[in-house]
């Protein structure tokens, strides 16, 4: 056997096999299949011309302004670096400001739902087989079977789990974790009895990762389910939304995915409440934003969707990547390619963010994320080499243009910074024996070049980039429900304010290190591959030095090198400075459980799943705290 099986006394191990072909794709060779799909919404040449139309005048406009202030008697060097960074820098922001503006009329005039799944409908009655796939990697086994608990029970529910079976394709690589998992699958098994259909397969070789895991499903019993849902190890899904994504797609032949919208849930700490309550406020609109252009071209996030089996096997087989490490191998960020393939063989793509009852967790700290945004990096930048690849769609390429550009931004806002910087202290006669500079400052500079013109542009640019939150803040208030669900509107407030600053606070943190991220990936290290922290985000001081304290060195030499330039220097860069100097401080805090609890018994940070579960959610932590206290020890 090529793997290990774990089975009860009364069910089989493993269903039997049906295989499905899986060829492996090329990215040298293909053809686009298909212009458009039953399920295309209508207009999508004037939703795509609006919102790329919109970003480009925007752009175009802020540019002009940029360029009237450096004209002068002609740009330098420095001038044309600021005049290219401040391009492309724009433009990322602008799209992301009209895409949210198109996100918020939808929502507030509530055209929501596509694919018919709406709540307000009847369920419908399936008529073929879903597997629900949980691939895992030496995670909690106590906790992911409770999940799947929860999952099978919310089915039952619905009178149709017979239509759906549970697989857990586990790639773990700790023996004593490996020996954990099959005693809490077993144990699942005698708690569901007998007929549950609920299988447990350990790979011996975790060639390719969570992708390879995958298709190696799809290649020995894909053939038996006409579509399936992959669900990560922190996922969960009531069974009424699991029904409706099985119908949506019994119902429309030319779909190969739905991705939803899940919702982030279960935070305790400070950063994961903000993450929580950020994600529930500002994530609709930017999710019914690009789910209106994109049409039937969506994207696909790897985890909470509903796939076609048979579509996925003839266009999703990744190709290893030519090239040098870390770039070459095996593709880290598979959902964006197997997104792209799907659209190439002729599939839609659906995103549908109005399905309510799609579930996942967020990481517990800062430093959780940063590691887990460390991995996406490497395997985002690897999308560069599929980007030329024959055949895909421009809206394929456009996903990937973006996951790429989300890592670069880092470095290019720190050198947006720098040389904003660097020119008025050159003009400012800045040298190796003139270091002081009485009463610099850059905005005065910058104010001298035209005044009106300047702040007209700092206005215009913290506008858009503000813009989607407070949108996501009205939507919010004139939804009854999800203001009720969020504390009320001036509690809502005080946490878009809150979250504002420890985001700013969090930022420069942010920046650097995914600035160095990019620079080791570019330097050929790799990212390695290691589970995640679910619950705790706390880290011993020792940790969080070793970390941090050279963050915090730099905030301090930061800080000494502007005041002695010029105490306005200092100000100016105050916000960067603060960041980096108060990383370990900030990180303790928003790490920790109690300062999340405060605010939770004040309803600082609340969403509607917090403040009124789902009954999937709160049966998931009931088994959990269960099982908690049957491995306690006595």
């Amino acid at each position: 056997m090529s793997e290990i099986e774990a089975a009860s006394d009364a069910a089989p191990a493993l269903p039997a096999e049906a295989p499905l072909d899986m060829p492996v794709q090329s990215l040298r060779a293909g053809r686009m299949q298909g212009r458009r799909f039953p399920t295309t919404p209508g207009g999508m040449f004037w939703r795509r011309l609006a919102i790329i139309g919109a970003a480009v005048l925007l752009t175009f406009v802020a540019t002009y302004q940029i360029w009237w202030l450096l004209r002068g008697d002609g740009t330098d060097v420095l001038e044309t670096a600021l005049l290219v960074l401040f391009v492309f820098l724009f433009a990322w922001i602008v799209q992301a400001f009209v895409g949210a503006l198109a996100g918020f009329v939808l929502i507030v005039s509530k055209r929501r739902a596509r694919l018919g799944l709406s709540a307000k409908l009847p369920l419908p009655r399936l008529a073929s087989r879903t597997a629900l796939l949980m691939p895992t990697y030496n995670e909690d086994p106590e906790r992911l079977v409770a999940g799947l608990q929860a999952m099978h029970e919310s089915l039952a529910a619905t009178g149709q789990q017979d239509h759906f079976d549970f697989f857990v394709l586990s790639d773990t690589r700790n023996p004593g974790i490996q020996q954990a998992e099959r005693s809490a699958f077993d144990a699942l098994r005698r708690r569901l009895g007998p007929g549950a259909r609920v299988f447990y397969r350990l790979r011996e070789n975790n060639h390719e990762r969570k992708a390879g895991n995958i298709s190696d499903w799809v290649r020995r019993w894909g053939g038996a389910y006409p579509q399936f849902l992959i669900l990560d190890a922190d996922s969960l899904m009531t069974g009424d939304t699991l029904v409706r994504l099985a119908g949506a797609m019994e119902g429309h032949d030319d779909v190969a995915l739905i991705q939803t919208l899940p919702v982030i849930v279960n935070g305790n700490t400070l950063f994961a409440r903000m993450q929580q309550f950020a994600g529930r406020v500002y994530g609709p609109v930017i999710a019914y934003g690009v789910a209106w252009w994109h049409g039937a071209e969506s994207n696909y996030w790897g985890h909470n969707a509903m796939i076609r089996t048979r579509a996925f096997a003839q266009c999703a087989g990744l190709p290893e990547l030519r090239g040098v490490k870390p770039f070459a191998g095996t593709v880290l960020s598979h959902d964006f390619v197997e997104a792209a393939l799907l659209r190439r063989g002729g599939w839609a793509l659906h995103m549908v963010p109005s399905l309510a009852g799609s579930y996942e967790e967020g990481p517990p700290s800062l430093t959780d994320m940063l590691v887990r945004d460390r991995r996406w990096c490497q395997g985002n930048l690897q999308h560069g080499a599929v980007l030329p690849a024959r055949g895909l769609h421009w809206v394929s390429r456009w996903h990937l243009l973006i996951g790429i550009g989300h890592y670069f931004t880092a470095p290019m806002w720190a050198m947006l910074m720098l040389v904003g910087l660097a020119i008025p202290l050159h003009h400012a006669g800045l040298s190796w024996g003139n270091v002081e500079l009485s009463d610099f400052s850059p905005t005065t500079y910058w104010r001298e070049q035209d005044p009106d013109r300047f702040l007209w542009v700092f206005v215009f640019t913290m506008g858009m980039l503000l813009a989607p939150k407070l949108m996501g803040f009205i939507a919010t208030v004139f939804d009854r429900d999800m203001r009720r669900g969020c504390g009320g509107a001036w509690r809502t407030f005080v946490g878009m304010l809150l979250e504002t600053v420890l985001a700013a606070l969090m930022a420069p943190v942010t920046m650097y290190v995914q600035s160095r991220g990019v620079a080791e990936v570019l330097a050929g290290k790799d990212s390695g591959w290691e589970s995640q922290r679910r619950d705790d985000g706390s880290l011993p001081f020792s940790s969080l030095l070793r970390s941090y304290g050279g963050l915090s060195l730099l905030g301090v030499l930061a800080a000494a090198m502007a005041w002695s330039i010029s105490p306005a220097l200092a100000w100016w860069m105050s916000p960067v400075i603060l960041g980096l100097v108060l990383s370990i401080p900030i990180v303790m805090l928003t790490s920790a459980r109690a300062p999340g609890q405060w605010l939770r018994r004040r309803r600082i940070f609340c969403t509607p799943e917090e403040l009124a579960p789902p009954a999937v959610l709160v049966r998931a932590s009931e088994l959990r705290a269960a099982r908690a206290d049957d491995h306690a020890p006595a």
